[in-house]
C-alpha cells in the first residue's frame, strides 16, 4: 500500500553539509521525493511537532534544537515508506546506530540525531499537515516503477 512519511533533515546535518548524501540514501532506495522545501521552523511549530512529549525533559531541548537553524522538510512516498525510510534512518542516536544507516554512518552524537521520520501513518498525516498544503504535495509517476516496486510471482 502507497504511503507517505514527513522527513526532516535536521540542523546538524544542514550545518555539516549532508543534505545531498542523505536524499541520496532515499533515491537509491527508490523512494519517491513528493514535496520539498527548506525552512527555519519557528519555534511554536517545532513546539507543536513535538507535543506528544510535551512536559518531558528533553521537550525545551529539542525544540531549541529543531528551531536553531535551517532543515529540509521533505515528503516521500512509497509502498511501505513509513518501514523503508526509519531502516535507512537507523537508531534514534548516532553512537547506538549501524553502520550502513544514515544515523550510523554519519552520527555519533546522543543529542543531535541528524533526521526525522514519522513513526505511524497517524503521525506521518499529522507532521505532514504541519509543514505543507495539499496542493504542494505533487504527485508523480516513475517510468521505472515496476522495476523498483515489482514483484517476481
Amino acid at each position: 500500500m502507497i504511503e507517505r512519511t514527513l522527513i526532516i533533515i535536521k540542523p546538524d546535518a544542514v550545518q555539516r553539509h549532508l543534505i545531498g548524501r542523505i536524499i541520496t540514501r532515499f533515491e537509491d532506495k527508490g523512494l519517491q521525493i513528493v514535496a520539498a522545501k527548506m525552512m527555519k521552523i519557528p519555534e511554536q511549530l517545532a513546539r507543536k511537532h513535538y507535543a506528544v512529549h510535551e512536559g518531558k525533559p528533553f521537550f525545551e531541548g529539542v525544540v531549541r534544537y529543531l528551531s536553531s537553524c535551517p532543515v529540509l522538510v521533505m515528503v516521500l512516498q512509497a509502498d511501505s515508506v513509513i518501514g523503508i525510510a526509519r531502516k535507512l534512518m537507523g537508531k534514534t542516536f548516532g553512537n547506538e546506530a549501524e553502520p550502513g544507516t544514515i544515523r550510523g554512518d554519519f552520527g555519533a552524537s546522543r543529542g543531535f540525531n541528524l533526521i526525522h521520520g514519522s513513526d505511524s501513518p497517524e503521525s506521518a498525516d499529522y507532521e505532514i499537515g504541519l509543514y505543507f498544503r495539499p496542493d504542494e504535495l505533487c504527485d508523480y509517476d516513475f517510468p521505472d516503477a515496476d522495476w523498483i516496486y515489482g514483484q517476481n510471482e
